[in-house]
């Protein structure tokens, strides 16, 4: 009896380990989302239309940033954080007193990859420039 009990706690631990591991966001997989203003991540302008987020395979703290039709391709670091509420859809959420991409939200997750602050998203904040949050929704591809 001891027995099962104990295999019923560890089938919960790792089924609530692998539900994590399927709510992050893998290199496999791509954000897709149309975006009708050109913005700016890691100092670099990325022009409207079609963007593509995905993790760096070679790091999981790195993202990769398209946008194919302007022929624009970076990367960014991210850092990965859990807030309290889970999204329920994929988006970018961006600054928008100088339209600064700020994190990525992942749909069914609690998870949030947030882009470190550019130069001149520093410099906005530092002169108190007023402004505010949009989400761009997008999908899994």
């Amino acid at each position: 009896m001891k027995q099962a009990k104990w295999m019923v706690a560890v089938a919960l631990v790792v089924l609530s380990g692998m539900a994590m591991a399927a709510a992050q966001l893998d290199s496999n997989y791509k954000i897709v989302a149309q975006v009708p203003f050109e913005f700016v991540v890691a100092d670099k302008i990325v022009p409207a239309g079609q963007c593509v987020v995905q993790v760096a395979p070679m790091d999981d703290n790195t993202l990769m940033i398209h946008n194919w039709g302007a022929m624009v391709a970076l990367f960014s670091p991210a850092s990965r954080t859990e807030g309290r509420q889970g999204a329920s859809q994929y988006a970018l959420v961006f600054n928008h007193y100088g339209d600064f991409l700020t994190g990525i939200k992942i749909g069914g997750s609690k998870i949030t990859y947030r882009v470190p602050e550019s130069k001149g998203e520093s410099e906005l904040r530092a002169q108190n420039a007023s402004g505010t949050q949009e989400i761009v929704l997008a999908s899994l591809k």
